[in-house]
């Protein structure tokens, strides 16, 4: 016997739309410092309605026709990323040294490989499921075929959009795949092995780091060496490298407990409107208001996870690696602009200026909230 219930989720988007109306705000005060003729406060106003109407859109899409769809949609993202790598300039243009933008002719630039990431997420998602229903996991032999598979999988939007000059994105969809791997049940003496020769490679790199620097540019940019430059020593660099982070972190610090008030933010910070909103919110509305937005973070993740415990196996793996991509967006954008880490170049969400960004995000959260709705509780039965 099957007994429905109305599951849709209307704390997560109460919480998701209040973390708009504080972008806006931020938005509204960053405006000043950007020396350009574009209103981003307004732009993102409508990339929130455009969101808003894909959220819906999504929302109402059965998730079964999803599912059967995820692998056509994974490869048309592929294929987006191929083509910003091999169109020309004036289609695809380097902008801060990334080539990861499609010009829109008289609407706006769209970043590909934002939206791959909520792809990514479907696929792994997809491709764990059907391992599912033909392998048993946790046998040695099975995991290493779903790892491989997952592998591939995750290895092609990677390498694209570490080509495009993005190492932060290719670095999220790194966690995003780590995270749906983590929940998947494959064996835990693998992901033993590979957790212990990741703490090796990046214990190996610090020490590498600290014997002779510039041996790193091996394996990273210069601009990627200077920014762990900057990180280490903000204040000594502030003048060159660091500026960006030193004004960061006096802004965070002037605000103190409560704030210098709505629009009185007073510390200049280049690019405040996109990756350094944090700090911007922070001086104005202080240690209150900043915690009260890190709050509204941890409502929307546990959120997710919530739905996550009570959904089937391909929602379940939506659910985990739309968490992770949150969790990890929200802990290096907020770690880089207090100097906790370093700087990456990845947008908070919902709070960074960005129209890629922002649909990306609310594709991620309409799924959820999809989710949360066609979900059923049996009675009698486990099916």
């Amino acid at each position: 016997m099957e007994k429905r219930r109305d599951f849709f989720d209307t704390p997560l988007l109460l919480f998701t739309l209040t973390i708009m109306i504080f972008c806006c705000a931020a938005l509204y005060s960053a405006q000043k410092y950007v020396h350009l003729d574009e209103n981003y406060f307004k732009k993102q106003i409508m990339w929130f309605a455009i969101s808003l109407v894909i959220m819906f859109f999504i929302f109402f899409f059965d998730l079964e026709s999803i599912m059967r769809l995820t692998p056509y949609i994974y490869l048309s993202g592929i294929l987006l990323l191929i083509f910003v790598l091999v169109a020309p300039e004036k289609i695809a243009p380097t902008i801060k040294g990334a080539k990861s933008w499609i010009v829109v002719p008289g609407f706006a630039s769209l970043q590909p490989s934002e939206f791959m990431k909520i792809f990514l997420i479907m696929m792994l998602a997809f491709t764990v499921t059907k391992h599912y229903e033909k392998y048993t996991i946790g046998l040695i032999q099975s995991d290493f075929f779903l790892l491989f598979k997952v592998g591939i999988i995750a290895l092609i939007p990677i390498c694209l959009t570490y080509m495009q000059n993005d190492f932060g994105t290719s670095l999220v969809m790194f966690v995003i795949t780590m995270g749906i791997v983590l929940v998947s049940g494959i064996n835990w003496r693998i992901i033993f092995t590979f957790v212990l020769i990741g703490t090796v490679t990046l214990v190996s790199l610090v020490l590498i780091y600290m014997r002779d620097p510039d041996l790193l540019l091996k394996f990273l940019d210069q601009y990627q060496l200077n920014r762990i430059h900057a990180w280490l020593d903000p204040f000594g660099t502030g003048e060159g490298i660091g500026y960006q982070l030193k004004q960061s972190i006096l802004a965070v610090g002037s605000g103190m407990t409560s704030g210098k008030g709505f629009g009185q933010s007073n510390v200049y910070i280049p690019e405040a409107h996109t990756d350094f909103i944090f700090s911007i919110f922070a001086e104005e509305f202080g240690f209150i208001g900043a915690s009260a937005l890190i709050g509204l973070y941890f409502l929307i993740i546990y959120r997710i996870v919530a739905i996550a415990l009570y959904s089937r196996y391909f929602e379940a793996f939506i659910c985990t690696g739309v968490a992770a991509l949150l969790a990890f967006h929200i802990f290096q954008n907020i770690g880089m602009v207090i100097g906790l880490i370093p700087i990456t170049g990845i947008p908070l969400p919902l709070m960074s200026y960005g129209g890629s960004s922002v649909m990306a995000t609310m594709m991620g959260i309409s799924l959820i909230l999809n989710i949360s709705l066609k979900k059923k509780e049996y009675m009698f039965s486990e099916e």
